[in-house]
């Protein structure tokens, strides 16, 4: 019986016995993995070891993009494959069953992902070293910002469509509480998909919505106005490099993480002191709208470099008042590792 299950249908249990069960659903997964696993290893001086990553198409995962492009990763060391998913659920399967060895993602995505029983540790930031470093906003259409929908008070009690237990609810409940909006005032209207969200926006079917930087840019370029984002401002959101602990398990002496890391921060490199060469590159891989082919900021990339507890600690209080953790955890900013809270 698996952990989710258990808490669902037991008596209430012990932090004891709790604990208990989620380490034993930590190792079961991470047993259960290292046949898929074994699967991609190779002998030491057997060449190229092959290594999936898993994203979804977005901005975030642009280095990648160029170090392929580019032959920045090692080839006597690495063989990367990317797989795109098309939505964060398939992602998250793919990292559970072992489809995938590392995954680009958010931190609240890993830490779900780690209590429903896969052990997974963050790697590196991918965005959002600082709040300059990706965007997310709440936006309205023209018609509702000439009607005065003009600021985050404004919009108290009014429908925001926005997905839950998602970086996005995540930064909309922490604009609305720095604008003084009460939670009690903050109006959700559940919207998952990011293109109904945009659409409903778009048609005034709800007041405003909150949207990754892709779709504010589409907005902004077809009349619509972000009235807050969280690029100014103590830095509340970050996007995520994660990886399978069996799989870093697999590479004791960091060999394969290390050549990965290289690649990434070589790529980095390029983008930073050439960002318009590589706007088309990011255009085609995201799947950007081709309104914005010609004039999509492309963004300044960080290094390699752990979220510090500052970033994750906030999120997983914010995952705990919401009940979207199944047990209290801890994040140590040290390894990267998640731990269940003691």
């Amino acid at each position: 019986m698996s952990a989710h299950r258990l808490l669902a249908t037991s008596a209430p249990l012990s932090r004891r016995h709790l604990l208990k069960v989620a380490g034993a659903t930590l190792l079961a997964g991470s047993l259960a993995a290292q046949a898929g696993l074994a699967g991609c290893k190779k002998d030491e001086g057997d060449g190229p070891r092959r290594v999936v990553i898993g994203t979804l198409a977005t901005e975030d995962f642009l280095p990648v993009w160029v170090a392929q492009e580019e032959g920045l990763f090692n080839p006597e060391v690495l063989d990367v494959q990317v797989q795109v998913f098309q939505s964060a659920t398939e992602l998250q399967a793919g990292i559970k069953s072992g489809q995938v060895h590392l995954a680009m993602t958010d931190p609240m995505v890993t830490a779900g992902i780690f209590v429903s029983g896969t052990n997974v540790r963050i790697q590196w930031i991918t965005l959002g070293t600082t709040a300059a470093q990706g965007r997310f906003g709440i936006m309205v259409n023209a018609e509702n910002h000439a009607a005065g929908y003009t600021s985050l008070k404004r919009l108290a009690d009014m429908p925001i469509g926005v997905g839950s237990n998602t970086i996005l609810e995540y930064v909309m409940d922490t604009l609305m509480a720095r604008a003084g909006v009460a939670e009690k005032h903050v109006k959700k209207t559940e919207v998952q998909k990011l293109p109904l969200r945009y659409q409903n926006m778009m048609d005034g079917v709800i007041t405003a919505a909150a949207l990754p930087a892709s779709l504010l840019a589409l907005g902004e370029a077809n009349g619509c106005v972000c009235v807050a984002d969280d690029t100014t401002g103590d830095n509340i959101s970050q996007s995520v490099m994660i990886a399978r602990a069996d799989w870093l398990d697999s590479d004791p002496d960091k060999v394969l993480l290390g050549a990965l890391m290289a690649g990434w921060n070589e790529a980095v490199g390029h983008i930073n002191a050439s960002p318009d060469a590589y706007r088309a590159l990011l255009v085609e891989k995201a799947n950007l709208n081709e309104v914005l082919a010609e004039t999509y900021p492309v963004s300044t990339y960080p290094g390699c470099q752990l979220p510090t507890n500052e970033m994750i600690d906030p999120v997983l209080d914010w995952m705990s008042t919401k009940g979207y953790l199944e047990y209290p955890i801890t994040y140590d900013a040290a390894t990267g590792a998640f731990l269940p809270a003691v």
